[in-house]
């Protein structure tokens, strides 16, 4: 008969085992994300690739419309966090504090660096997390609910509009552009050429 020693014993040994399991599991994972980070264009292609085989599962099967504008709505979310400033300038009363760059607010200040409130790579993660469950939904018939999609989709087009709208405005406002391709570069002075 075991006592109770050898009982606690025995349990931690196999929540020793469990957690060195998900240790190993999450470093895995972790180097996995790590050697994909340097690659732009290939993990957003995986991404696209990823959705357009959600989309062709919709409209193949004719179902699962309330799944589809649930990760329409998460993607929208997403990509307005990924437009918006770390720290928005609207949110900034006092202006005079140091924690860290800010948007320009008057013409006179120079711009300092676009800190996004959600980073590209965060942006990529969330966007494949939620389309990888967003498609496994599609395998249950529970979220299958049976809805009228033309007023989805009619609903989605005019909350997208309405929040770019919105989101363009405050770009405009408060002069910034989350993108780098349009952005002036500086070039700087070779300090080996000397000046006459």
């Amino acid at each position: 008969m075991m006592d109770g020693n050898d009982i606690l014993s025995s349990e931690s040994s196999r929540r020793g085992v469990i957690s060195q399991g998900w240790t190993r599991i999450s470093q895995i994972y972790q180097g996995l994300l790590d050697k994909w980070t340097p690659h732009i264009k290939s993990r957003w292609a995986a991404s696209i690739l990823l959705l357009a085989i959600f989309v062709l599962r919709i409209f193949l099967k004719q179902g699962w419309y309330i799944v589809t504008y649930a990760l329409g709505i998460y993607h929208l979310n997403l990509f307005i966090a990924f437009l918006t400033p770390k720290i928005d300038p609207a949110m900034d009363f006092d202006g005079e504090d140091d924690n860290g760059p800010a948007l320009p607010t008057r013409a006179t200040e120079e711009f300092r660096p676009f800190i996004r409130r959600l980073p590209e790579f965060k942006f990529w993660l969330s966007v494949t997390k939620s389309t990888i469950i967003g498609f496994i939904c599609t395998f249950i018939d529970a979220f299958n609910i049976p809805v009228f999609w033309p007023i989805l989709v009619m609903y989605f087009i005019t909350l997208f509009c309405i929040t770019m709208k919105r989101q363009i405005k405050h770009m405009i406002k408060y002069r910034y552009l989350p993108f780098t391709h349009n952005k002036p570069k500086y070039r700087t002075v070779d300090s080996s050429v000397s000046v006459n």
